[in-house]
């Protein structure tokens, strides 16, 4: 039996923790260790706090990230918080700022308005709760000034989505509950989400959703769409469409490689090989049905896996076809109403095939 998989915390909860200790250490002019955080999930949580500093005029601890055993970008990082007094704002105000490492909003559609700190609407509400909690403990009503920073941000960001979604200059404060459950993938839906956020406030009347990066750049050689038009939805096929279908995206590409085009076709709405394993006799199958030539069944039979027999076919369009038909079908059960497109995306990173509709 496996192992039980630890949950961590988020970037949000994070913050908040060490901008609770930051507000303690400040207000009461004594050393903290650890600060207890009531997390929107439900329950209340104890930090270890690193790195306090403190005098007269503002307090400065962090909290690292432990994201449990969930794969995370930012997980071991160090979010810190300075709180400082601020005798030019109205007496209780508190205002949060963005530091070295923390992103800043350049372009509409998310949660956050542009020219902003990101730091999303959950995990602001917990760092201002969190900030006057200790304040109010010792009857203090000066006002003060949080400044969130995270020293690796910006090279951690690099290995993001941000830049594409219009998030400059480092991380994004995030979490919904302060907890991030392990392999989840919600990071990766989240993405999706704040992607076609961004491609409707652009404008966008059609996104391309891509299985990946070389099946994006395809696509973007191929059509003559705004950056913000293009969305990698990874393997999360059935997750992406559907979220645009609750958007009401009247057009929607499909940018895949031929192994992919496969596990969409047999209807696996993830296709990860290790949540959908392929079934090469389902091609084969589906070759008798269509009454393909005997030399191509026979290849079918013999090939190992989906991008082999595609690479070694003599006649490769109409096994596209075959395949494709049958992922429209399925990709048309999630978006009622819309149109939608298929680009086929050989090996070599180029478009071979179109099917269904697409922009012109």
């Amino acid at each position: 039996m496996g192992r039980t998989l630890r949950h961590g915390y988020t970037t949000g909860a994070c913050a908040a923790a060490a901008s609770a200790g930051a507000a303690r250490m400040l207000a009461s002019g004594r050393r903290a260790g650890q600060v207890t955080v009531q997390l929107p999930a439900g329950f209340p949580v104890a930090f270890r706090l690193r790195g306090q500093e403190y005098d007269a005029l503002a307090a400065r601890c962090f909290v690292i990230k432990d994201a449990g055993d969930d794969p995370d970008v930012t997980h071991g990082a160090a979010i810190h918080s300075e709180v400082a007094w601020d005798d030019e704002a109205l007496p209780g105000s508190i205002t949060l700022a963005a530091g070295v490492g923390v992103g800043r909003i350049t372009k509409p559609g998310l949660a956050v308005e542009p020219g902003q700190p990101a730091i999303n609407p959950v995990p602001r509400a917990m760092i201002l709760a969190a900030v006057q909690r200790e304040l109010h403990k010792v009857g203090e009503t000066r006002a003060v000034k949080v400044t969130l920073s995270i020293p690796d941000g910006v090279e951690r960001a690099e290995r993001t989505l941000n830049a594409r979604l219009g998030i400059l200059d480092g991380l994004s404060i995030l979490g919904t509950t302060g907890v991030v459950r392990p392999i989840s993938h919600q990071a990766w839906k989240d993405t999706v989400e704040a992607s076609l956020d961004v491609a409707l406030a652009a404008g966008c009347r059609c996104v391309v959703l891509s299985g990946g990066r070389t099946s994006e750049l395809g696509a973007e050689r191929e059509l003559a769409l705004a950056e913000e038009a293009y969305v990698l939805m990874g393997d999360h096929v059935a997750f992406s469409v559907e979220a645009c279908a609750r958007r009401d995206l009247p057009q929607v590409v499909v940018a895949v490689q031929f192994a992919k085009l496969v596990k969409i076709a047999a209807g696996h709405p993830y296709t990860h090989a290790h949540a959908a394993q392929l079934d090469l006799s389902a091609l084969v199958d589906w070759a008798r049905s269509d009454r393909l030539d005997d030399p191509m069944i026979k290849q079918l039979e013999l090939a190992h896996t989906a991008r082999e027999a595609f690479l070694t076919s003599a006649r490769p369009q109409p096994l596209a076809e075959m395949v494709a038909r049958r992922a429209l079908t399925h990709l048309e059960k999630l978006l009622p109403g819309g149109e939608l497109g298929i680009l086929l995306i050989d090996y070599a990173g180029r478009v071979c095939a179109r099917f269904g509709v697409l922009p012109a």
